[in-house]
């Protein structure tokens, strides 16, 4: 089976509308490993590891984003299992503090 690695970037109004929360509940009902964080400049970035049609689903979804957030833009980039690290200790989708 073969496996997609995709951090994400998302610019817009994205910080204090609970996007970062929402990430993480798409990204572990989809079955998707990874993480999420605010950056101080007020875009969110993740990483997405799972087949590549969930991968690209869920960019799809975070072009979208909970109601009350507007997405400016999104973009990504093929990440190493390397970034996978980032991670908490025995989780599967993280949501790390603020960079």
């Amino acid at each position: 089976m073969s496996r997609a690695i995709l951090q994400v970037m998302i610019r817009g109004r994205v910080q204090g509308v609970g996007y970062r929360a929402w990430v993480e509940s798409q990204a572990a009902a989809c079955g998707l490993e990874g993480w999420v964080r605010n950056r101080r400049d007020g875009s969110v970035e993740a990483l997405f590891a799972g087949t590549p049609k969930l991968v690209a689903d869920m960019v799809a979804l975070c072009r979208h984003g909970p109601p009350s957030s507007h997405v400016d833009s999104v973009t990504s980039e093929t990440a190493s299992v390397d970034e996978l690290n980032l991670r908490g200790a025995g989780e599967k989708f993280s949501v790390l503090p603020t960079i």
